[in-house]
């Protein structure tokens, strides 16, 4: 029953940062979800939509995975799952954070937004995929069962995609400063 508890508190913590953020930037006025949404055509649009089906999918076997409290794994390797989680959860909300009102979810054409390049974002250009997959990880570890596996690989496989994505679009709109950032800080943690 605890490793229940815990992970759906890690969850909890992860989707009310998300879902608080949303409605905190509709109340700006400020359209945060552009998933799969707009004009977008081609390949952005497919791995937005791959995307938007995978992190729904996977929360999905993630809260089945859970109820049946089911693990292949020993405790030692749970426990491991649990600071994964816990970590996710603290990266995500630093991120979210320091990102501003410049954070969106998908690629905003059409949205004026700034460069973020200070706090967390020093040390990762994606402290907040990077987080998604600290989460996922972390609930895989602690309720390891090869449905939740696939899930969740193809959530992060997709979240990757959508980085890549991300950073073909992001020299258009900052351009050598993001060349340069980009030169500066690794894709998921480090300094270059």
């Amino acid at each position: 029953m605890i490793w229940q508890i815990v992970a759906v508190s890690i969850l909890l913590v992860f989707y009310t940062i998300y879902i608080g953020k949303m409605i905190a930037q509709k109340k700006k006025g400020i359209q945060t979800d552009q998933i799969a949404r707009g004009k977008k055509k081609g390949k952005l649009f497919r791995v937005e939509l791959m995307m938007k089906i995978a992190t729904y999918s996977v929360v999905l076997v993630e809260v089945i995975s859970i109820i049946l409290n089911i693990s292949a794994l020993p405790k030692a390797v749970r426990i491991i799952g649990i600071i994964l989680g816990v970590a996710g959860d603290i990266i995500f909300a630093i991120a979210v954070w320091t990102m501003r009102d410049s954070w969106r979810a998908g690629i905003a054409e059409n949205d004026k937004t700034e460069i973020v390049t200070s706090g967390i974002y020093r040390f990762s250009r994606n402290p907040a995929f990077l987080g998604f997959n600290l989460v996922y990880f972390g609930i895989l570890l602690i309720f390891f069962n090869w449905v939740l596996f696939i899930f969740s690989s193809f959530a992060v496989i997709m979240l990757h995609l959508q980085i890549l994505q991300e950073e073909k679009y992001l020299p258009s709109v900052f351009g050598e400063e993001y060349k340069a950032y980009k030169k500066k800080v690794c894709r998921y943690i480090g300094r270059k």
